[in-house]
Order: structure tokens, then sequence, then C-alpha cells
């Protein structure tokens, strides 16, 4: 039984490593975007390279993110965690010296192979290693100052773009990880589990990232090539569920979603964070090409839905409790659709305070109502003993919604390979996306209310109550 106490040296070593080890992973899917349009002319970069700078990270995220969790379970958490963290920051180091859009897209995959080794650790760490009585302090810890680094996030990518520049958006994560590495090998405990064994699916990764990678080709460069490849897409996609139902040790067991509610969250999942990420990702480039503002200022603006995140996560978890889940998730996501029809009056010369505050205000609160409601309802709708693949799975399902809108909104909206480089041609394609995000919400909204129910009594509740990331729920560890 692990025994290490909070209170001990040893204890804030080992939450010291989980923090800066997450942080890496969760800056970089926040800050990303800031930077967009200072890269884009850095590099002559089209739109297409823009939105793969932002895919490519969360392709191989996706597709491996259950995979890494599974390595960590079988080979130990410590030493899947500090490759995870190796892995990302060297990944990190050629996205910062990228002398080419094509450098830095492949160097972004790689950044997620990364990310998917170290971001279910993380957790998992934790969970392995502190003593039953201080562990629910020391994941509320933990999530409470990931939350906080999602939220600085924006405005420290802002400053490093509009100051040092936006290579060392990457380059940061490089001393980061020099200090938790050492710090994990020499304070954190080594983990197993050993009911592990078998045969990793390997196999099932590789036609899932696939079938995601060709989808989103297809999307992102459309016309008749895209076409062909969105069928090969749809094609390796059938052969991926049909791996799995042979798998003896699926990566995604597919008879998990035999439990109705369960399939229905997931489904409100991918509407509501497919809106969210296209949302964020155009809010962006909106804010700096067509309202003039700065990195800095861009990051910033959008801060108050993170901060609102952070402080109302969990009593909204905590009301949802009471009052069970239908009502957030059907309210929450019509706020959010409300919020970016909101920012239909950003344009040129936006003033902040009457043009953007209101909308970010509504959309923190409308992602505030539904993000910690989603999370206990995933959870709530299977048995204990797999919560961690449940909440694995839905985090998942959020980075694939994410991939698909980045990649299919522009097409959607009729951006061309330099709409970013106008800002007459940009406001209106952004006029056309937003309703399109809101709409998705409002679908969301409406299939919560159809189809999802109070959970049973005494069911697994999430220990990450405290959220402040934008573009994916909170991940659960396994062996809870």
């Amino acid at each position: 039984m692990p025994d290490v106490r909070l209170a001990s040296s040893q204890g804030k070593w080992i939450l010291l490593t989980t923090v800066l080890g997450s942080s890496m992973a969760m800056l970089d899917s926040t800050v990303v975007n800031v930077a967009l349009p200072r890269i884009g002319e850095d590099l002559d970069a089209s739109l297409s390279a823009l939105q793969w700078t932002v895919n490519a990270y969360m392709l191989t995220l996706a597709g491996l993110i259950l995979l890494g969790g599974s390595l960590g379970d079988q080979y130990g958490r410590r030493k899947i965690f500090v490759l995870g963290v190796i892995w990302f920051a060297a990944a990190s180091l050629m996205c910062g010296l990228a002398p080419t859009d094509a450098v830095l897209i492949g160097a972004r995959a790689l950044q997620g192979v990364g990310g998917a080794l170290l971001t279910p650790g993380s957790l998992a760490l934790i969970q392995a290693s502190f003593h039953p009585d201080d562990r629910a302090r020391a994941v509320g810890l933990w999530s409470g100052f990931g939350g906080i680094g999602a939220a600085v996030g924006p405005f420290l990518g802002g400053w490093l773009v509009d100051g040092p520049g936006w290579r060392w958006v990457f380059l940061l994560n490089v001393p980061l990880a020099l200090v938790c590495v050492p710090v994990a090998l020499r304070h954190v405990p080594e983990s197993s589990d050993q009911r592990v064994h078998g045969r990793f699916d390997v196999l099932g990764a590789v036609l899932g990232a696939l079938a995601l990678g060709l989808v989103t080709y297809a999307l992102i460069e459309g016309g008749v090539t895209g076409v062909v490849v969105a069928v090969a897409g749809v094609v390796t996609a059938v052969a991926f569920v049909q791996v799995e139902k042979r798998r003896r040790d699926p990566m995604l067991p597919l008879d998990i979603f035999a439990s109705r509610q369960f399939t229905a969250v997931n489904i409100v999942t991918l509407c509501v964070y497919a809106a969210f990420s296209g949302f964020f990702f155009l809010t962006a480039l909106q804010l700096q090409v067509v309202a003039g503002y700065s990195a800095l200022a861009a990051g910033t603006a959008l801060l108050p839905s993170t901060v609102l995140m952070l402080f109302l996560s969990a009593r909204s978890g905590a009301l949802a409790d009471r009052i069970g889940p239908r009502i957030p998730l059907t309210v929450g996501p019509l706020l959010c659709a409300a919020a970016m029809l909101l920012m239909l009056r950003v344009g040129e010369h936006a003033d902040y305070l009457t043009d953007v505050l209101p909308a970010v205000l509504v959309m923190g609160l409308g992602m505030v109502t539904l993000v910690a409601p989603l999370t206990a309802t995933v959870l709530a709708s299977v048995s204990t003993a797999r919560a961690g693949i449940a909440s694995g799975i839905n985090n998942a399902a959020a980075r694939a919604a994410g991939l698909i809108a980045v990649a299919g909104l522009p097409l959607l909206a009729g951006m061309g390979p330099e709409a970013y480089r106008s800002a007459t041609a940009f406001d209106a394609a952004f006029d056309r996306a937003m309703p399109i995000c809101a709409g998705v919400l409002v679908v969301g909204a409406a299939l919560a209310f159809a189809l999802v129910r109070r959970p049973a009594p005494g069911c697994v509740r999430p220990e990450c109550r405290t959220h402040g990331n934008v573009t994916s729920p909170p991940i659960e560890a396994r062996g809870r």
C-alpha cells in the first residue's frame, strides 16, 4: 500500500514533479493558439499549415493517450512518466528550432506522443504514491495547481510571443523538464499494476490515430483528394472497430458503450469540445488579425473563462450532485452557444470591455456549468473498476472532437489558405464560423436533455474537482 504522506518532504517533491509534468502538456495545449499569427508570418505558412500546427499535436495525443496509461500500469508509472517528459522536451526543442512549417508540424506530432506518455502518468503517480488518507488532498492540490497553470498559460504565451518570440513558447518546456526529471528519479517511488498482463493493443492505437489523421487531412485539404482520403479514413475507422472487437485486451473496450448513459455523455462531449476547440482556435486569430490586439492582449482577453472554471468548477460539481447532471449539461452548452453569438460583436478595433469581455464571461459561466458534471456523469455511468478507462475514453473523445473541429471549421466557414492575412476576409469567415459552433452546442444541449439521466446512488465521483483546462475534460487515474 502506498504510504507517502503529503506533509513529508518526499510528498512535496512528488507533488511538484507531477504538477511540472502535467503543466508542460497543458501549457502547450493552450498557448500555441496565441502564437499562430506570428508563426505564420515568420515561417510564411498557410492557414492549413497553422491548422496542422495545432492538429499534429492533438492527433498523436488523442490517438495514443489510452495506450500511454496502459504502458505506465505495466512497465512502471514513473518510468513512462519520465520517458514522456524527456520525449516532450526533446520535441519542444525541435519545435523551437524549426526552420520551416513542415519541420514544426512534424515536431508537434512528436510532442503529442510525449504528451500521451506523461499526461495519464502524472495523476497515476499521485494515486500510487500517497497514503490513502492524503490522496484526496494531493489530487486536489495537483488539480488546483494545474488549473492555475492553464490560467497563466495564454498570458505567458502572449508575453513570450510579443517579447523573446514565439519559439520560446516551446523552448520554455526544456528547463521545466530539466527540473522535473531529476526530481522524479530521486523522489518519486516506482509503481505498477501487478494485475496488468498481456500484449498491448499497438495495432488498435495505430489504426485509431491513422483514421483520425486521414479524416483530418481530408477536411484541411478539401477537394477531390480530400474526398478520397476521407473515404480511406472511414474504412480505417471500420477496421479499427473490428480490431477492437477481436482483441483480448483492447485499447478501447467497446462493451463499455453498452451503458446508454456513458454513450450519451460521450456524444455530448464530442459536440461540446468540438465547439470549444473551434472557438479558441479562431478567436485567438480574430483578436489579433481583425481586432488588432497584440499576442499578450489576445491571450489575456480569454483569461476570465479559465479563471471562472478554476474557482467555480468544484461548486458546479457539488450542485450537479444535488440536482443531477441533466440540467447542467443542457444549460451549460446553451450558455456557451450564446457566448459564441456574442462574439459576432468582435470586429475591427473591438473594445474589450463592451465587445469581448461579455462573451468571455458568458463562455466561462457555461463551461463552469457543464465541465465538472460531464466528468462526474462519465464516471458514474460505469463501475468503479472501469473509472480510469472511462475517463481516458472521454478525454480522448474530447481531443478527437477538437482535432476534427480545427480541421473542418475553416472549411465550413469558407476560409481560404491566406484568409488569416486579410482582416476583412478573416472577419467575414469568423462571422460564419461562430453560428456553426453555436449550432453544434445547441445539438449537444438537446442530446443531453433527451438522453442524460440522474446516476444511481453511490456512484463514482471525480477526484479532479478543480479544473482550468479549456481544451479537454480532466482525466482520472486508474486503479482508484
